[in-house]
């Protein structure tokens, strides 16, 4: 017998058990993926989630009687250091309001979830929020007043929280959920992100802020 031929087939044996390896990895990373918000679905009434072509889900739910969207957003654009997953926290229930304002914190004109860099107005940084958070509006004059924004100035302690919006449509905190790991996308230019669920303790408090923030702007006198 030829000695290649142990060769060749131990060969084809590593090549059959890598295949497998890899479909089964696959769709693990599919499962993760879609199941990113499996943890904080009982924060909601009524939580419906659908697939997004990126493969992570999209879920809407009721909490204390508002409408909740969440989205998970992927970043793997090359000019970030390392990749990004943006999750996007949204109460779209219409406020009294005439203007958008939104809060960016250390703003590169390329984030892919938001509208910040097409506002035409840039407004200066009230002391309350940190220097790095820069502020853009379609109409500055009917902005909500500044007392409302210095009440939730402290948001922005947070150095995962990225962006706030305050329009006629409703509200939206944006945070950093998740960075790839340095050490494998830099090897390896893996950049695989959402093995692990959303936690609920770091979404409770922000749809919690949203509501309180809406409550504020309906309390005010002429939030117009």
């Amino acid at each position: 017998m030829s000695p290649l031929i142990p060769l060749g087939l131990t060969l084809a044996a590593l090549g059959l058990w890598l295949a497998v390896r890899l479909v089964r990895e696959s769709a693990a990373r599919a499962q993760a993926r879609a199941s990113y918000f499996s943890a904080v679905k009982p924060l909601f009434n009524d939580g419906e989630t659908r697939l997004q072509p990126t493969g992570f889900p999209r879920m809407t739910g009721r909490r204390a009687g508002l409408s909740f969207d969440l989205q998970a957003v992927p970043d793997t654009l090359t000019f970030r250091k390392l990749p990004a997953l943006w999750v996007l926290i949204t109460l779209p229930e219409p406020l009294p309001i005439r203007a958008t304002l939104d809060l960016m914190a250390r703003p590169s004109g390329n984030e892919p979830f938001t509208k910040f860099a097409t506002l035409p107005q840039s407004l200066p940084t009230p002391p309350d929020l940190p220097k790095d958070v820069a502020i853009r509006s379609d109409d500055a004059p009917r902005i909500p007043p500044p007392d409302l924004i210095a009440a939730h100035a402290d948001l922005f302690t947070d150095p995962r929280v990225k962006e706030l919006v305050l329009s006629p449509k409703g509200l939206r905190i944006v945070i950093l959920a998740e960075e790839a790991d340095r050490g494998r996308y830099l090897i390896f230019r893996e950049a695989e992100m959402g093995r692990t669920p959303l936690p609920p303790s770091r979404l409770e408090p922000l749809l919690d802020r949203l509501a309180a923030i809406r409550k504020d702007v309906l309390a005010l006198k002429d939030p117009a």
